[in-house]
């Protein structure tokens, strides 16, 4: 929950915070991975957590079901002992378009994005002639903008077409890049009057869905000041847990780390800059998750 009343210090290790919480709901990438490795110490801080008698959930945008996150973790060598579930955006999507039956959909994304449709009864139609928009990120990341979209999207928008986010987060680190999301296609669409329903974080059914995962592991409801969320990102994580009450610890060699100077010695007054500027705070700031 957004506090003001303390200037920004660095905590230097989760242990200290951990004994507050009997739940976290942690970002995926940037705090545990950087989308080509694991980060151990990361990993054996949710362990240690879980260890003593918390429950983590990871909670993602990515536009993917929750049991493919699992894969792509155990290839980068994420131990499962660093958690108990996962929720992702693309769960969330799923439910939407479950929801929308006998309707068609145009994608906008990667071919490796598919999987997010798996199992679900849905067909395919050209922006011309589809009920709506599935976004999940570019069709190329690697060098594809949002600018390059506007086109396309005015095309959509001209049809009044509703489209649904898997994907709200505007960047994300990939090795030491950081490279466009679903969120930025869709935040463009919005400021061209476009419909945008964001299945991910800061926006609310993915934490409900988390905390309803919390809830089945746990065997019960967990009060929310004894839930933790942990993010790099303040667009999504910060605001996120703020907006649901939640109190959030940011990470700040994350997709943030160039505006903050230094991955090792962040500019917190930079930080707080930030915060300000987005209207929100973390309860608790750390260079990187460490126990």
């Amino acid at each position: 929950m957004t506090s003001q009343s303390s200037p920004l210090t660095l905590t230097g290790h989760f242990a200290s915070l951990a004994p507050r919480y009997d739940v976290v709901l942690s970002d995926i990438w940037g705090i545990v991975h950087n989308g080509v490795a694991a980060w151990p110490l990361a990993c054996e801080a949710l362990t240690q957590f879980r260890a003593q008698g918390g429950t983590v959930v990871l909670i993602s945008n990515a536009p993917r079901p929750s049991a493919e996150v699992i894969h792509f973790l155990d290839h980068l060598k994420v131990p499962r002992t660093a958690f108990d579930g996962i929720v992702t955006s693309g769960d969330v999507t799923r439910a939407v378009v479950a929801d929308r039956p006998g309707q068609t959909i145009f994608h906008i994304g990667p071919e490796r994005d598919l999987g997010i449709f798996k199992g679900l009864d849905v067909a395919f139609a050209p922006a011309e002639s589809a009920d709506y928009v599935v976004c999940t990120g570019p069709f190329n990341d690697d060098v594809e903008t949002p600018d390059d979209y506007r086109d396309l999207l005015g095309q959509l928008r001209t049809r009044n077409m509703f489209m649904v986010c898997g994907n709200p987060d505007l960047v994300v680190e990939r090795g030491t890049r950081l490279i466009y999301c679903g969120g930025a296609i869709a935040d463009l669409y919005h400021t061209m009057g476009g419909d945008v329903l964001y299945a991910g974080k800061p926006y609310a059914p993915i934490y409900e869905q988390a905390l309803a995962e919390a809830r089945k592991l746990r065997g019960k409801d967990t009060p929310l000041p004894r839930v933790l969320a942990i993010g790099d990102s303040v667009r999504t994580d910060v605001k996120g847990a703020d907006a649901q009450g939640l109190d959030c610890l940011f990470v700040t060699a994350g997709i943030h780390a160039e505006e903050l100077g230094d991955r090792d010695e962040p500019d917190l007054a930079n930080l707080e800059r930030i915060f300000a500027t987005a209207g929100t705070r973390a309860m608790a700031v750390t260079r990187a998750l460490v126990w």
